[in-house]
Order: C-alpha cells, then sequence, then structure tokens
C-alpha cells in the first residue's frame, strides 16, 4: 500500500513548508543538543563513573568518530531511499544510545551508547538539506538552511542553562531517558510528516557514486580548503561541545552555576555567528568577494580568539567565549564554497566528504586535549591551567599550519 504524501510545497503553501521544516528543525535541534550536553553534566560523569580526562575525552568524542564513518554511506542512502527514511530510521538508534547511555555504569556502556547517538543523528543535517533541494523552491534554500542552522544553536543553548536547570530536579541518566522519548518523537515526527520522495530516474550506480568522492579528494580546491575547514571546525566543535565547561571552571574559576550562563551566551552567539556571516558572505559575494574569501577571514579571527584562550588573554570569559561562539561558525561558509566549486551532480558528496573530515578530526582533536590534560596531576578534581594550554597549543599550531597551507597551495595554479 502506498503511503499518504502530503502536497508538494509552494508558494502560499506554509502549513505543507512548516510540515517540512520542523520535523528536521527538530531533528538538528535534538543533534546539537546530544553534541554538546556533556560540556554541562561532565562534572556529574567524571564523579559517577569515576573518569579521567582521557576517558572523558574518548567518552564524548565517540559521537564524533561515529557520525564520521556514516557520512559517505550516508550519501548513497540518501540518494537511494530519501531523507525521509533514512533520517527517522537512523533516530531511532539515537534513542537507543540514550537509553544506554541512561543505564550504563562503565565507561565502555556510555561508550556505547555514544556511538550509538552520534551514528543516530548523522544524517539530522544532510536529510534536511537533501529534502529542502527536492521540496522548496531554490530562490528560498539559502534563506530555509540558514534557518536550518539556527535550529542547532537552538540545540546548543537548550544543552546549556535549560540543562543546569534540569539537573536540579533529575540527574544526568533521567536527562538521558527525557531525550530517548524526544528522539523517538521526532522520528515519529519525521516519518509521518514528511513527503514520501517522488520516483526519479534510476538511481547512481554505487560504482559511479564512488568514483565522484575519489574525484572530489583528488580535486586540487578541495585539498587546499579541507585541512583548514576541518581543523577550524573541529576545534571549535571539541571545545563547545566538551572541555569549554571544564576550562571555565578550572581555568577561568567560574563557579558552576555560572558556568550555564555563559554557555548559553555562547551558543546565542553561534546563532546570530550563523545568521550574521551567512548574510554577510551573500552581501560581499555581490561585490565581488568570494564566499571562499569571507570563509578563510573568518577562520583566521577564530584562530585569534582561540590564541586569546590559550594564551589567557585578560577578558571577561563571557566576551571570550561570545567571541568563539561567533566566529567558530565561520567554517562552515566553506561548505558553500567547495558547493561553488564543483558540479551540483557533486554536491552532495562533496559536503558530505568534507563532514567526515571534521569529524574525524573532533575526534581526534577533542579526544587528544584530554590525553594532554591528563599528563598533568589532577587536584581534588581539578585539572591543571597547564594541561590545558598544552593541549590547546597544540590544536592552534596545527590551525596555523593548515592556514599557511592554503596561502602555499593557493600559489599553485589549480587546472
Amino acid at each position: 500500500m502506498k503511503m499518504f504524501s502530503p502536497p508538494r510545497p509552494g508558494v502560499g503553501q506554509a502549513g505543507s513548508t512548516l510540515k517540512i521544516f520542523i520535523p528536521f528543525a527538530l531533528g538538528y535541534f535534538l543533534s546539537y543538543l546530544f553534541r554538546v550536553v556533556n560540556a554541562v553534566i561532565a562534572p556529574d560523569l567524571v564523579a559517577d563513573l569515576g573518569i579521567d580526562p582521557s576517558e572523558l575525552g574518548l567518552l564524548t568524542s565517540t559521537y564524533f568518530i561515529a557520525f564520521a564513518s556514516s557520512q559517505i554511506p550516508l550519501g548513497v542512502l540518501l540518494d537511494r531511499f530519501g531523507p525521509r527514511m533514512v533520517e527517522s530510521f537512523l533516530l531511532l538508534f539515537a534513542g537507543t544510545g540514550a537509553i544506554i547511555f541512561a543505564v550504563s555504569d562503565s565507561l565502555t556502556g556510555v561508550i556505547i551508547g555514544r556511538a550509538f547517538i552520534g551514528f543516530g543523528v548523522s544524517a539530522c543535517l544532510m536529510a534536511a538539506f537533501k529534502s529542502y533541494v527536492l521540496w522548496f523552491p531554490a530562490r528560498t534554500l539559502s534563506r530555509i538552511n540558514g534557518f536550518q542552522m539556527a535550529a542547532g544553536g537552538l540545540g546548543a543553548l537548550a544543552a546549556t542553562t535549560p540543562v543546569e536547570w534540569a539537573l536540579h530536579f533529575i540527574n544526568w541518566r533521567g536527562l538521558f531517558w527525557a531525550l530517548a522519548l524526544l528522539s523517538f518523537a521526532i522520528a515519529l515526527a519525521v516519518f509521518l510528516t514528511v513527503p514520501e520522495q517522488e520516483e526519479k530516474k534510476q538511481p547512481e550506480k554505487l560504482s559511479s557514486q564512488l568514483t565522484g568522492v575519489i574525484l572530489v579528494f583528488k580535486n586540487p580546491f578541495f585539498r587546499r580548503i579541507a585541512p583548514l575547514t576541518a581543523l577550524s571546525q573541529s576545534g571549535y566543535i571539541a571545545f563547545q561541545g566538551l572541555w569549554a565547561g571544564p576550562w571555565l571552571k578550572d581555568v577561568a574559576l567560574v563557579p558552576r552555576a555560572q558556568i550555564a550562563v555563559i554557555l548559553s551566551w555562547s551558543a546565542l552567539a553561534m546563532i546570530a555567528g550563523f545568521i550574521t556571516l551567512g548574510f554577510l558572505a551573500e552581501k560581499l559575494a555581490k561585490r565581488g568577494v568570494t564566499v571562499l574569501t569571507t570563509a578563510v577571514s573568518g577562520m583566521g579571527l577564530f584562530i585569534l580568539v582561540q590564541a586569546m584562550i590559550t594564551f589567557a588573554v585578560p577578558l571577561p570569559p563571557t566576551i571570550i567565549l561570545v567571541l568563539f561562539g561567533f566566529f567558530g561558525t565561520s567554517g562552515i561558509l566553506s561548505y558553500t564554497a567547495l558547493t561553488l566549486e564543483f558540479p551540483k551532480s557533486l554536491s552532495g558528496r562533496v559536503t558530505t566528504s568534507i563532514n567526515m573530515m571534521v569529524f574525524i578530526a573532533a575526534f581526534c582533536v577533542q579526544w587528544a586535549i584530554g590525553a594532554i590534560i591528563n599528563c598533568w596531576e589532577i587536584t581534588s578534581g581539578n585539572y591543571n591551567p597547564a594541561g590545558y594550554r598544552a593541549g590547546f597549543m597544540a590544536i592552534l599550531g596545527c590551525q596555523l599550519l593548515a592556514l599557511a597551507w592554503f596561502w602555499i597551495a593557493g600559489l599553485k595554479k589549480t587546472p
């Protein structure tokens, strides 16, 4: 029996448009909430599970390696089965992972749960982008994609003060039971609300799709910008998703009640960054300034902000985290710059390829920072500021090398 499909939305069909946008926006909201929540509950995880900084970094970064490993096959699945089926199915894994996380009493158990979560939310952004291309007019895509990214910012915001408030009534295990129920509810909403993908021509053969992926990685433009994008975004994700909270406690000496408030301001700055920098890039492009130039300029400023964190520039931590949240979003402009450089037929593989690199790097960076911090003595549950400085310096050095590579590679003629 053929499933009921709502009519294709168009001009004036606001109800149908919202029925497509809201489920995918909720999915990305959930994805970002899962990504960032450990920054707030980290002290509870350390106390209840008895884990050290390296293990905490490994636990939290498992989300990223599970997320990254799914990106290439995800592009194939989206093309073959459509965003509705793929996202609703994968979100069941996210809900299952949240339950495993909630009931586990060992590091192994919560790592398995975290991996399920990362895999389960891996389609939340790419499925949305593909669905919007299928169902919305091309002229509205920039606007709708911007609102989609803002939904992720709201998820990051929800993972801060609201989570800290919720922990006064339930513990972190109860929180993850609630997130499991939310995952299943959003999966159901996507399945029941989003239209079925229309029947089109025979999907591209798997061998051809894989050949396209190889072409992306061999492209000189991709190789030029990918290292800087991956290291910039991974540094942003690793700090925002875990180490910002402990850094505020151990280095900036911020009381726990204030940490969630500062992280909330950083999340608000992230929302503003996605909207403002996207708008700025569009306006500058009309004046002859490429999106790539805007992206690299923003990532250069982001490196400067990270240097301020690393070398303890005497500014209020709220200001530093707001600057971090705002300029950290600049790396996402590289996705647009890359898709403009490739044929539309390769656009999906371009975005999933750079996404894979970003999340592999995020896994390595988040774990490495914890491993470096663990080289210093832990005193009364507090990590040594020198460990943070060493870990952040290592990442900062890699980003500067990637920036240098971008400029050096740009001196060569590209075909």
